[in-house]
């Protein structure tokens, strides 16, 4: 009976101190080898505006559209000058910015401010989410055309 008893205690003692799963192991953080990395940051922005042919020089049908466009649904949160209101001065913004960033800023608000690194900087610093205007391409082209004709590059009369 003695040699039962103590075989029991063995057997207790091997199945409690068995191969149980290592807690530690299944709540670490995987290996950065099995996580995805995250896309680099191109300076485009994110939407459908994957590239841009700007005109050289800039339309002036183009250019006073987009300021009829900026007049209408930019101009009360927007300046053509350096001076932040509610969002960003635009004077010098194609020196700082890339024509597709300007284009998605525009017409993909949303998903900017959201996943683009940039657009969330800018939101914190102005504290003011852009509202969506809801341009479409050509005007948010149009607009392009505008912002340019602001930094001073040249016009052509058609």
């Amino acid at each position: 009976m003695k040699k039962v008893f103590v075989f029991m205690v063995f057997a207790i003692l091997v199945i409690a101190c068995g191969d149980a799963p290592n807690k530690e192991a299944t709540n670490a953080p995987k290996p950065k080898s099995m996580i995805a990395d995250e896309p680099a940051d191109d300076g485009k922005g994110v939407g459908q505006t994957k590239a841009i042919t700007l005109n050289t020089p800039l339309l002036a049908p183009m250019v006073a559209k987009g300021k009829a466009i900026y007049e209408m649904k930019c101009a009360a949160c927007h300046k053509l000058s350096d001076k932040r209101v509610v969002g960003p001065g635009w004077k010098g913004i194609t020196e700082r910015r890339k024509p597709e960033w300007i284009m998605n800023m525009t017409t993909n608000v949303e998903e900017m401010l959201a996943n683009d690194p940039t657009a969330k900087a800018l939101f914190k610093e102005c504290l003011v989410a852009m509202p969506n205007q809801n341009l479409t391409v050509e005007d948010a082209r149009n607009v392009l055309e505008f912002i340019y004709a602001n930094d001073g590059y040249e016009v052509t009369e058609l």
